[in-house]
């Protein structure tokens, strides 16, 4: 792999599916990555139809050709840091545990299974697969709903990953994301919710924006926090588009 000159800007590998209407998923992990001054590659896991209303097709892609991809950008441009997203098989999860696990960068694994709009994204079996790549990613990001799955906190405990329990879609007037590493103890923090039906893709740009900061060098409480302001700075520049739970405001973040 090559290394980057001090003055390139951080190159950040998004492992994700494809979202057509560019909400979630690798384009709003390359809008992220791109506004925060990183480099965005990306290894297509998935190609989806949605829109802001729910998800109508998914086509999974071939785990030979999701390994194609990253050695491609391993091999060449090179890798500072690592976000995964929606995978898409358990073939393909096991292959990126076997890529990832050859690379010495920090790795932010977003268990994605269900879209905002509700649609589901991974099967039992994947979701099984997901072991690998929470043995070895630097932070796991699960939703309220992703969590439970997971076995809550006990079963996360039980792994012995670090982990960041997302609030976002907790009942209350008020966001909690808890920030839990083994052996430490937990890391809170909290902020009015911001009422908006236009939340869609907020776990993507949460977790491509953890991964921006670590590969630019930033800890992971920084890159945490610069991750929740950004997300929240773009909740509320939502452009308003689509019937339904609309994109983040990306766009408008300088």
């Amino acid at each position: 792999m090559t290394t980057a000159p001090r003055s390139a800007p951080a190159r950040i590998l998004s492992i994700a599916g494809s979202d057509s209407s560019g909400g979630a998923g690798i384009q709003a992990d390359i809008k992220t990555i791109t506004v925060l001054g990183g480099y965005a590659m990306t290894a297509i896991t998935a190609i989806t139809a949605q829109n802001t209303c729910g998800v109508t097709d998914v086509v999974a892609l071939s785990a030979e050709v999701v390994a194609a991809q990253i050695d491609a950008c391993v091999s060449d441009v090179g890798v500072d840091a690592v976000k995964i997203g929606m995978l898409g098989s358990p073939e393909i999860a096991h292959v990126v545990a076997e890529r990832l696990e050859a690379l010495d960068v920090p790795v932010v694994f977003d268990p994605v299974m269900i879209a905002t709009s509700g649609s589901v994204l991974a099967d039992k079996v994947t979701i099984a697969a997901f072991e690998r790549l929470m043995a070895l990613a630097t932070l796991t990001t699960p939703n309220v709903p992703e969590l439970a799955v997971l076995g809550g906190d006990e079963g996360m405990a039980a792994r012995g990953v670090t982990y960041i329990a997302k609030g976002g879609d907790a009942d209350g007037p008020e966001v909690e994301d808890r920030l839990v590493r083994p052996g430490e103890a937990p890391l809170i923090w909290t902020a009015p919710r911001i009422e908006t039906r236009h939340s869609h893709g907020t776990g993507c740009t949460f977790s491509s924006a953890i991964a921006t900061c670590m590969g630019r060098g930033d800890d992971l409480v920084s890159a945490v926090e610069q991750a929740r302001d950004f997300v929240r700075a773009a909740l509320l520049a939502a452009p308003g588009f689509g019937a339904g739970h609309g994109p983040l405001g990306h766009h408008a973040i300088r």
